[in-house]
């Protein structure tokens, strides 16, 4: 629908009985880890830095909370209140995007500011030009271990895509519930058991 890659998504998958947000914590990268945190996050869920890499691509459609990367626009450091390394156009239009973003929580950017309903390569290009929303985006193009598969994305949208439907498939088995510890929901947002 938003012109990304085709890949399968097994059918079946059993969903877990208990959804709690307290349990997502430790399961997900937040926006202000450290890239050693993504990285060791990733890996103990069994993938590897491109995987990594490919998967963050998701970026490209959506958009986050301005709570997720206020302090890069108003409180960086004691030497500088935005983050040098955010675009300064871009920097300006977020600030004044997100002023009230204290008071409402709803306030949000999209991650890619160019094509923000398109699944494409453009979040990869808008990285070495400081538009990167969250810190964590950032930190893909300054890492050695990671820029190398940004600048391939950023250049060869086919890889990307590619390599996001294999990390997605990988990703679709990942601890996969079985036997009775997970059902087959009749409806997505509810238990079964819940229904009416």
């Amino acid at each position: 629908m938003v012109g990304g890659p085709f890949y399968k998504v097994l059918l079946g998958r059993k969903d877990g009985l208990v959804s709690k947000a307290s349990r997502v914590e430790g399961n997900l990268p937040r926006t202000n880890m450290s890239m050693n945190q993504m990285i060791n996050l990733f890996a103990s869920k069994g993938f590897n830095v491109q995987e990594m890499v490919a998967l963050t691509g998701g970026h490209t459609i959506g958009f986050s909370h301005c709570v997720e990367f206020s302090d890069r626009l108003y409180s960086y450091s004691k030497k500088h209140a935005t983050d040098p390394e955010i675009n300064s156009k871009f920097a300006a239009g977020l600030r004044s995007m997100c002023a009230n973003y204290t008071t409402d929580k709803t306030m949000s950017a999209f991650n890619d500011v160019f094509t923000p309903g398109k699944f494409d390569n453009m979040y990869f290009k808008n990285l070495p030009r400081g538009l990167g929303l969250l810190a964590s985006d950032n930190a893909l193009v300054k890492d050695p271990r990671t820029r190398p598969f940004v600048e391939l994305y950023a250049t060869n949208q086919t890889a990307f895509f590619q390599d996001f439907s294999r990390a997605m498939q990988r990703l679709s088995v990942h601890g996969v519930k079985t036997e009775r510890n997970g059902e087959v929901r009749n409806r997505c947002d509810q238990f079964n058991s819940i229904q009416t």
